[in-house]
């Protein structure tokens, strides 16, 4: 996990990088991942075909977050495998920073630290992504419960764009 004592190792792949191209720093990564308004998340179904699909998020306490309904395809899928890729950036071809996190979601139950994303969740949102807290899951009273995932970076990568192209890895713990 990522703290400031204990930051992630950084590392430059010059094969993908251009001429003079630095790694891009982790606390400049983690803040564009709190700023993100869109992520994408891999999954994998029980039969092996991928499955991807666009939803909101937290960066929170060095972690990814989102939500989702318990018969939801992802929701089903990570009962089967909690592995994990993540992924938000640019559509641009020539500059921003495209980031991608791998990791296991692991789902949060407990009632303070989900009172807590509530918050963040309607603090970056608005007010239409108010949820309560029951039973150990998200509530919306027109939607149901939800649950909410974390994913810890296992290893993560930045992709710099426009002059200079950068590769950069960075691993955890």
């Amino acid at each position: 996990m990522y703290t400031a004592e204990q930051p992630p190792t950084t590392e430059l792949d010059t094969r993908y990088s251009s001429e003079g191209a630095t790694a891009r720093s982790w606390p400049e990564v983690a803040a564009l991942l709190g700023a993100a308004p869109l992520y994408w998340l891999s999954t994998v179904r029980p039969d092996g075909r991928p499955h991807v699909t666009p939803l909101i998020g937290i960066w929170s306490d060095g972690a990814l977050h989102f939500c989702t309904g318990p018969q939801e395809r992802k929701a089903r899928n990570l009962a089967a495998n909690p592995e994990v890729v993540l992924t938000t950036g640019t559509n641009a071809l020539d500059s921003g920073l495209d980031i991608v996190v791998e990791g296991r979601a692991d789902r949060v139950t407990d009632h303070a630290r989900l009172t807590a994303l509530a918050r963040e969740w309607e603090a970056k949102y608005g007010a239409d992504w108010h949820f309560d807290v029951a039973d150990g899951s998200f509530v919306q009273p027109e939607a149901g419960h939800a649950h909410v995932f974390a994913v810890r970076p296992r290893t993560a990568f930045g992709f710099g764009k426009g002059e200079p192209y950068s590769q950069t890895r960075y691993r955890f713990g």
